[in-house]
């Protein structure tokens, strides 16, 4: 509470209504999907108030009304420093039909909003914002009200730093009954701090609690929830799946006894957690005085301990007894006063004075509420909350009531979508001449800027580029390419028409060039075991095969490149070894044909076959050139068979 939401439901606004003839709405402070909440005026006892009104929507479900009541109920059943306080719980019969809740008026903020503003907290702040939270469950548990619903949205921070908790609208408890099947409250809870078993089971008990205080406390810590990400159904996933990491993770400060107290609040055996947010809380306690034991207190979450005050049974029999004594006296005074003034002016009695007090009281109190209506505060017009309404329906209200509307400025907004009142001056609750003009600011939706295309750039040009559109050059990285020429960008992250915050940083891909690659002398050695080192270090390889007198068969001839640095991804160009060009005549007398043939073309020599005579099995008789003659490879040999 004391803060304007940034979702507002498109419902009327309630503000200058008067609830059950008690209660003066004066203005907005927060809304959400079920209620809207307002600070009021309460009449009867002249003091400030918050009430909670059900959306009229809802009002015709009897289970959103029933959870609404049963919130009503689990607070009003629990008496604590550090939970907002239930007041009244009623059905407005004389106005406009609603539900209400009145509570405690808190003016201060969530604590969201705090981490939002602050980021993550030191140990022992964190520390003191967790204890209060956990004694105001312990005192829950006690009574058998389980939360089920804890998140710094529902944790608020008054104006003097006392921690509240808000929102018993999922609690149950055997005081509360249960009307909600287990299924909608999984739906109706904040999935990033669910426990394990209400995702896995829809069920919950005080050890659930003290998960999602758990989480609470690792996200205090760390300025950041355990599972990010867009998809509720993945996080819930996560959190039956994954075990909660430890804070020193994310933030190395953090010791290892607060790790411990974190992971074993976030088990994801029930079992293995706390019991119930008392223990929790004694243990967050023994860690405080560990960390510090000069700090060692009676209580962390209060101002000041609990001190009874009893009147003793002694001290009430004396008080009685002079109450008594003194009645006794004035009566016999007011009996002589009566005989001895018998024959005087009769006096006025005590009740006429007081007749005549009170009504010139009422005549005063007339004159004041005539200047207040007629030319005084009340004469003016309460602004209603024109935040989070586009232009034409703050056009419409503020013409309703006879109001003009200017246009003072438009600003970016996380929150307002574009075109939507962010605010407005005066402001939802406060008061204007009639027929005078309220000024809002118009939301331009989120400040976004377009990562322009910077492939191809130098440095300095996307450097100056990224500042003209409101963007920073972030980390500048080098890497190798066969595409781009040395020192020119090849990509940045994020990409190119990619739309991020003003003042993000923008990574940058820098070539490097082609990348150099050592290459060794393969001469004189294997041709195999050059094409397969070269090919494994990124080259292509290209082998010919030529004719030497002076290497073996696949030995290196020469490579091109040669020894030295070329680009990755280059072709090496190997010639390889034949053999010699020459060969000898072999003797192949007396050698049947087909062996003969064989042995020739083994040798890369043409074979010519003479057949002479009539024998069956022939063989060799003549060999021409000459058997140990030296020719070359390829020519013709004439072997006679016979």
């Amino acid at each position: 509470m004391g803060r304007v939401s940034s979702k507002i439901p498109d419902v009327s606004d309630l503000s200058g209504e008067t609830i059950d003839g008690r209660y003066q709405l004066t203005r907005i402070v927060a809304s959400g999907g079920m209620a809207t909440i307002y600070a009021a005026l309460d009449l009867r006892l002249d003091r400030q108030v918050a009430v909670k009104v059900m959306h009229p929507h809802l009002a015709q479900d009897e289970q959103f009304v029933s959870r609404f009541i049963r919130e009503a109920k689990a607070a009003a059943s629990l008496s604590h420093p550090n939970i907002v306080a239930v007041l009244d719980q009623g059905w407005n019969q004389g106005g406009v039909p609603c539900v209400f809740i009145v509570m405690e008026l808190v003016e201060g903020s969530t604590l969201r909003d705090y981490l939002h503003e602050q980021g993550s907290l030191s140990v022992e702040r964190a520390l003191q914002i967790i204890t209060p939270v956990a004694s105001a469950l312990a005192a829950a548990h006690k009574l058998g009200i389980v939360h089920r619903d804890i998140k710094p949205e529902n944790i608020l921070v008054s104006k003097e730093g006392r921690i509240k908790i808000a929102d018993f609208g999922l609690a149950r408890g055997a005081l509360l009954g249960s009307t909600m099947t287990a299924e909608s409250s999984v739906i109706l809870g904040s999935v990033s701090y669910l426990s394990p078993e209400q995702v896995q089971r829809g069920i919950s008990d005080p050890r659930s609690d003290v998960y999602s205080l758990g989480i609470v406390l690792f996200e205090v810590l760390t300025g950041q929830k355990p599972y990010q990400g867009e998809d509720p159904v993945q996080v819930a996933i996560r959190h039956v799946n994954d075990r909660v990491p430890a804070p020193s993770t994310l933030k190395s400060s953090i010791s290892k006894e607060v790790d411990e107290l974190v992971l074993r609040a976030t088990n994801i055996d029930p079992d293995k957690r706390p019991k119930d947010a008392g223990e929790f809380q004694e243990l967050l306690r023994a860690l405080s005085e560990r960390l510090d034991p000069k700090r060692r207190q009676l209580s962390l979450e209060l101002d000041l301990p609990p001190i009874p005050i009893k009147s003793t049974t002694k001290e009430k029999k004396n008080k009685f007894s002079l109450t008594d004594n003194k009645s006794e006296r004035n009566e016999e005074a007011v009996a002589k006063k009566e005989k001895t003034s018998s024959t005087s002016k009769k006096k006025l009695s005590p009740r006429v004075q007081r007749n005549r007090r009170i009504a010139a009281g009422l005549a005063l109190l007339l004159a004041a509420l005539t200047w207040y209506v007629g030319i005084g505060p009340g004469s003016k017009v309460v602004v209603p909350s024109l935040a989070g309404l586009t232009l034409q329906q703050a056009k419409s209200q503020l013409k309703d009531l006879g109001l003009n509307l200017d246009i003072a400025r438009e600003e970016f907004s996380e929150d307002i979508p574009e075109g939507k009142v962010i605010s407005s001056d005066p402001a939802g609750g406060g008061r204007s001449e009639p027929d005078g003009t309220v000024s809002v600011t118009i939301s331009r939706g989120k400040e976004r800027y377009a990562v322009p295309n910077l492939q191809g750039l130098k440095l300095d040009v996307a450097e100056s580029l990224l500042k003209d559109n409101k963007l920073v050059v972030g980390e500048v990285i080098e890497e190798f390419s066969t595409e781009f020429p040395k020192n020119f960008i090849m990509r940045s992250a994020p990409a190119a028409g990619e739309k991020i915050k003003r003042d993000s940083q923008v990574n940058i891909f820098i070539s490097k060039g082609i990348e150099q690659v050592g290459i060794s002398s393969y001469k004189g050695k294997s041709g195999e075991q050059a094409l397969n080192e070269l090919t494994e270090a990124g080259f292509e390889v290209e082998t010919k095969y030529v004719f030497s007198e002076d290497l073996p068969v696949g030995a290196v001839i020469s490579q091109s490149p040669a020894a030295g640095e070329a680009d990755k991804g280059s072709t090496v160009t190997l010639l390889v070894s034949k053999g010699s060009e020459f060969v000898f005549i072999p003797n192949i007398f007396s050698v049947s044909e087909e062996k003969a043939i064989a042995t020739l073309k083994d040798l890369d020599l043409k074979v010519t076959v003479k057949k002479v005579g009539n024998k069956k099995n022939k063989v060799v008789t003549n060999v021409s050139p000459k058997v140990g003659t030296k020719v070359k490879r390829g020519s013709n040999v004439t072997i006679t068979v016979g």
